[in-house]
């Protein structure tokens, strides 16, 4: 083997009160060594990765950590000005503190990309995450526990100015999807683009990351519904950019999800690790899954303490046929429901789109998946497809049948149906670019001890709104909108939402990430959003916080 080094990473993944795992791609096979544990790379395509599981760890514990390639220390660097990595495992009596949020889009942390949309079309703002490993590296912050990243890791189709110059280069931008990925090779750029950044970087390696996909990281619009698939599926290079997608999320974000116990149990890691020619068993699944539309379970379950968090994939499993619309398969709901029972002071379930919008924003979309369904006839129904693709119809309240099933669960969780009565209920979710805080109303014949359950959303962490998409946002909050949107859904036959819920905190606009902070029974949401300053000087400051129990 030759002298290897890291290519990205690396990524602090799954972590308990005594294990850890440890992500890591390399230019070259080698055997990867962290904290005395060692493992081979396997390879794919040209690129080598390893997943590092470090077992024994003692609860509760700072543990400094390096990374060594066949026996040479590759990371930190040593010329770094960055403090070294450590993880710290689980464990004790203290609080934890759970930061969460989604969308972020990969451009330079310099002008013109730094300004405001309204300002320059290429502008995001300043990167949350960005600003929060400055203030981590500083020591002016606490550090997260888990950090969770509900979606949109990188995009296909906005930003990444230097892998939109790579496709262009490899390949035009005249043909198939200009300058968007098509395939494994070009998924690897989006992801070096987004994640190598020294403080980024840094983040990441002290920071335990738990990861889910939405529509940015396929396609915008992933999975909207049956109409925009079949067109999707027709587009010579579609075939190509999905199956990339499935192996690159698998390799750079699902994998880490997992615990030790988990990768045990999966035929495919089997036959991945340590494997140099691992694109031979990957490529060939992953176009299985796109071409079945199923065969695996994206969704899982972390336990932090006595807080239980299930991650929902809400875009690869939905059903799609018209009339019976689902978020997740019959199959994958019973595992969900399945994970909702237990003793747990705290339940969180984590999916990048939210389930309680706006409530005038809840019945539209409510009302629009009637209509697409054919409730007011074909010629509504082909207006009713257009809406739902131009306004991003495709969050909980586009699935009725979900929505009711998720509010049902949650019920039974929050009256104590499903085992010991929790402290909390809270769903988190991203995706539409602004960040709030809701609750849901106690109704009738609810337990009086019934548990408080809300959404908590933040998004982005680096995407936000132009001042007029903000202006739309907030009209949606609106009574006069609410009141509209409701005779809308009960003329097309829409179903009553069954609950009803109250706006607390928001709606919040901003680069921004929020943060739960647990401590036994007790929880806090926290949203902090980016202030700028000079480029080493940027900092977070609190928008709201709340008590949620």
């Amino acid at each position: 083997m030759g002298m290897a080094d890291l290519v990205l990473g690396p990524l602090l993944r799954y972590v308990s009160d005594t294990e850890a795992t440890i992500w890591v791609e390399t230019d070259a096979p080698c055997e990867v060594a962290v904290l005395g544990a060692v493992e081979p790379t396997f390879g794919i395509a040209g690129h080598h990765y390893a997943l590092v599981r470090v077992e024994g760890l003692k609860p509760a514990t700072e543990h400094p950590y390096d990374v060594r390639l066949d026996g040479e220390v590759r990371w930190p660097p040593a010329d770094s000005p960055l403090p070294p990595p450590s993880l710290r495992t689980l464990g004790g009596e203290g609080p934890l503190d759970l930061a969460f949020g989604s969308c972020r889009v990969a451009v330079p942390h310099e002008a013109p990309w730094t300004k405001s949309k309204d300002d320059d079309e290429r502008g995001h703002e300043v990167d949350a995450l960005w600003v929060l490993a400055q203030e981590l590296a500083r020591g002016d912050a606490r550090r997260p526990d888990a950090l969770f990243l509900l979606g949109d890791q990188v995009y296909v189709d906005e930003g990444s100015p230097e892998t939109r110059a790579r496709i262009e280069e490899r390949r035009g931008g005249a043909t198939g999807p200009g300058r968007e990925v098509t395939d494994f090779e070009e998924y690897t750029w989006l992801y070096h683009e987004s994640w190598r950044e020294p403080l980024i970087r840094r983040l990441f390696s002290v920071v335990s990351t738990s990861m889910l996909w939405d529509d940015h990281d396929m396609s915008d619009d992933w999975n909207i519904s049956a109409a925009w698939l079949r067109e999707e599926r027709e587009k010579p290079w579609w075939h190509g950019r999905a199956t990339g997608c499935i192996a690159s999320y698998w390799v750079y974000q699902h994998l880490g999800n997992l615990s030790p116990r988990a990768l045990d149990r999966d035929p495919l890691y089997r036959e991945v690790r340590g494997n140099p020619k691992a694109e031979e068993v990957l490529f060939p699944w992953a176009e299985r899954i796109h071409s079945a539309g199923d065969g695996t379970r994206w969704s899982y379950c972390r336990e932090f303490g006595r807080t239980r968090a299930i991650f929902v994939d809400s875009r690869a499993g939905r059903v799609l046929d018209e009339g019976a619309r689902r978020m997740v398969d019959k199959e994958e709901w019973r595992w969900i429901v399945d994970h909702t029972e237990g003793d747990f002071d705290h339940l969180l379930i984590a999916t990048t789109v939210p389930w309680l919008l706006s409530p005038g924003l809840d019945r539209l979309e409510a009302w629009n998946e009637r209509v697409s369904d054919g409730a007011w006839g074909g010629r509504a129904a082909r207006l009713g497809e257009k809406l739902r693709r131009a306004f991003d119809f495709d969050h909980w309240a586009s699935f009725g049948r979900s929505f009711a099933a998720l509010r049902d669960l949650l019920g039974e969780v929050a009256d104590g149906k499903r085992g010991a009565r929790p402290a909390s209920v809270v769903v988190l979710a991203g995706d539409v670019h602004h960040a709030y805080l809701c609750e849901v109303g106690r109704p009738a014949g609810a337990a009086e001890d019934r548990a408080p359950i809300y959404q908590a959303v933040c998004s982005p962490y680096r995407n936000p709104l132009s001042n007029k998409e903000r202006r739309v946002i907030r009209a949606g909050f609106t009574p006069t909108f609410t009141r509209i949107a409701a005779a809308l859904a009960r003329a097309a036959g829409a179903p009553d939402p069954g609950i009803r819920w109250r706006l607390l905190n928001g709606p919040c606009f901003d680069n921004q990430v929020a943060t739960l902070h647990i401590d036994g029974r007790r929880a806090t949401m926290r949203l902090d959003k980016t202030v700028p300053g000079d480029r080493d000087e940027h900092s977070l400051r609190e928008s709201f916080s709340r008590e949620l129990a």
